[in-house]
C-alpha cells in the first residue's frame, strides 16, 4: 500500500504519489515512534516550548478529542468558553461530561467576543468546585487573546489542568509582537492547527503537553482512537516543514508585521467602514490582547451587510475572505499573503468604502442573545427523541440539534438549550443575510429545526 505504488495515475501526480507512503522501513510509525517521527515530534516540542508533543492528522479536531477525553474523567465537569468550536461539545457527548460554561463578553463597537479573563475564571471555580479542567480558546476566530499565564494559576490552584483550544495560534512566539505560545504560558494541554497560520496541508495539527496533571499514556490511547491508524506522511511532512520554517523563519514574519502595520495605516482614512485592529491601537494591543494577521471588517451602520461585503470582494475584486457574519468579514493574513494581496485588499475596501452610506444602524444594533439560558443537560439532550419545527415557532422551545455558521463552528445554541426570542431574531436575521446556519433545513420553502419533544425532557 498505497495502491498507486507511488506512480502518478489519473489526475494523481507523480510528484505528490512519491511523498504518500505508509510505515515502511525506515519511516517509523506514528502511533509506536521510536525513529523518524519521534525525532521530528521531540523538534516541534522544543520550538512550542513543550515538553512532549503529538503530530496529529486529523486536524485540530482529534487533538481536542484526545486532550478533553484524557484530561477529563467519564461523567466529569468540565469549564469551557461558550464560544469554544463543536469539536469541544462533541468530546462532551462522547464522554458524557457535564459542561458549565464561561461567556465572553462582547466588544459592542465590533461585536464580536472577548477572550475569556483570569478573573471569570476565578469566579466560576470558586462557585463550582468540583469541576475537573478548564477549557479556553486562545485567539479567539477574530484573534482575541486570553491572558493564559494568569489563567493556567488560578486553575492550577485548584489541582486541575488547563486546555486550550491554539488552532489559530501556530504562529504564535516566533516575532517579538507575536504573544507567547500558551504552553510556554503555563497551560497543561494546548491544541494548535499547523495549517491555519503556518504554511502547511489542511488537516495538520499538534497537541502540546506539559507538566504532571496528564496521564500520557491515557492520552496515547485516545490519539490511537481517534486518529487514523493509517496516518498520511505527506501530512507529517508538511507539518515538519511548517515547523521548521517558521522555527527559522524571522525574517518572514518580519515582512508580515511590516505589511500588516502598512495595510492598517493604509486603512485608517476609512469613513463607513470599520476595521479591527484600527492603526492607532495595534501596536497597544499586540502580544496582549489582539493577534496580528486577523482583520474583522466590519459594515455597523452601513448600507452593506457581511454577506454582501464578502461577496463583493469575491465577485468584484477576485479577493476571498475567511467568513462573513451579517454584521461583519473577516480577513486572515499569514506569511504565505504577498504585498500585493494587502494592496489588492486596501484598495478594494477603500473603493467600497467611498461608495457607502451610514443608514442601518437601528438595523444592526439589535439585541443579542444572552449568555446564561434555559437548558437540558447536553449529553442527554442530544439523544433525546424530537421533531422538526419552523423557525418562527421554536422561541421558549429546547433544540436538539446544533445552530452554527460555519466557519467557525462556534454553536450559537447547543442541544438542550431553550431557544430565546433574541436567538430566533439573531437567526431570522442571518438567513435573510444569506448566511448558512448549519442546524437549520428547509422544507416547502419555509426554514425550521429539530426541537426535543416536551414529553422526554422530565426526569
Amino acid at each position: 500500500m498505497p495502491g498507486h505504488k507511488r506512480q502518478g495515475m489519473g489526475e494523481l501526480s507523480a510528484g505528490l504519489a512519491q511523498l504518500d507512503i505508509t510505515e515502511i522501513e525506515g519511516f517509523d510509525n506514528l502511533h509506536q515512534p521510536e525513529g523518524i517521527l519521534q525525532e521530528m515530534q521531540q523538534y516541534a516540542a522544543s520550538v512550542y516550548g513543550a515538553e512532549e508533543t503529538f503530530y496529529l492528522v486529523g486536524g485540530s479536531t482529534c487533538g481536542i478529542l484526545s486532550a478533553v477525553s484524557a484530561a477529563i474523567p467519564r461523567g466529569g465537569k468540565l469549564l469551557i468558553a461558550r464560544n469554544c468550536h463543536k469539536s469541544v461539545y462533541h468530546a462532551a457527548y462522547l464522554r458524557e461530561l457535564q459542561l458549565s460554561y464561561l461567556y465572553p463578553r462582547l466588544l459592542p463597537e465590533i461585536g464580536i467576543c472577548e477572550a475569556v479573563t483570569a478573573g471569570q475564571v476565578q469566579e466560576a471555580l470558586t462557585a463550582e468546585p468540583d469541576v475537573c479542567g478548564v477549557l479556553i480558546v486562545s485567539p479567539t476566530y477574530e484573534g482575541r487573546i486570553a491572558e493564559v499565564e494568569r489563567i493556567a494559576g488560578v486553575v492550577h490552584e485548584y489541582g486541575i489542568p488547563l486546555i486550550v483550544d491554539e488552532a489559530h495560534g501556530a504562529h504564535l512566539g516566533f516575532h517579538p509582537a507575536f504573544a507567547a505560545g500558551s504552553s510556554r504560558a503555563g497551560a497543561d494541554l494546548v491544541v494548535t492547527s499547523v495549517h491555519k497560520t503556518l504554511p502547511a496541508m489542511t488537516q495538520t495539527a499538534l497537541l502540546h503537553v506539559k507538566g504532571k496533571r496528564i496521564d500520557r499514556e491515557r492520552l496515547r490511547r485516545f490519539l490511537r482512537i481517534y486518529q487514523s491508524s493509517s496516518p498520511s506522511y505527506v501530512l507529517m511532512a508538511s507539518i515538519d516543514n511548517a515547523v521548521r520554517l517558521a522555527a527559522e523563519g524571522e525574517a518572514l514574519f518580519e515582512q508580515l508585521y511590516e505589511n500588516w502595520n502598512s495595510l492598517l495605516e493604509r486603512l485608517s482614512v476609512l469613513k463607513n467602514l470599520t476595521v479591527w485592529p484600527a492603526a492607532a491601537m495595534a501596536k497597544i494591543e499586540y502580544q496582549k490582547h489582539q493577534d496580528i494577521g486577523k482583520l474583522v471588517i466590519s459594515v455597523k451602520n452601513t448600507d452593506l451587510t457581511g454577506k454582501e461585503l464578502y461577496s463583493r470582494l469575491l465577485e468584484e475584486y477576485g479577493l476571498q475572505m475567511e467568513m462573513a457574519t451579517d454584521s461583519y468579514v473577516l480577513a486572515m493574513f499569514t506569511i504565505g499573503d504577498t504585498f500585493d494581496g494587502y494592496e489588492r485588499l486596501a484598495d478594494a475596501l477603500l473603493e467600497i468604502d467611498r461608495g457607502l452610506k451610514r443608514t442601518r444602524q437601528a438595523e444592526i444594533n439589535r439585541e443579542y442573545p444572552s449568555g446564561k439560558r434555559e437548558q437540558v443537560p447536553f449529553a442527554r439532550a442530544w439523544d433525546t427523541p424530537g421533531a422538526w419545527v419552523p423557525l418562527k415557532e421554536a422561541a421558549d422551545r429546547y433544540v436538539g440539534e446544533f445552530l452554527n455558521i460555519y466557519p467557525p463552528g462556534i454553536p450559537i445554541l447547543v442541544p438542550g438549550e431553550r431557544m430565546e426570542n433574541a436567538d430566533q431574531r439573531l437567526i431570522e436575521q442571518y438567513l435573510t443575510d444569506g448566511l448558512n446556519v448549519q442546524g437549520i433545513s428547509v422544507r416547502e420553502g419555509v426554514p425550521g429545526l429539530k426541537v426535543l419533544a416536551e414529553k422526554y425532557l422530565s426526569g
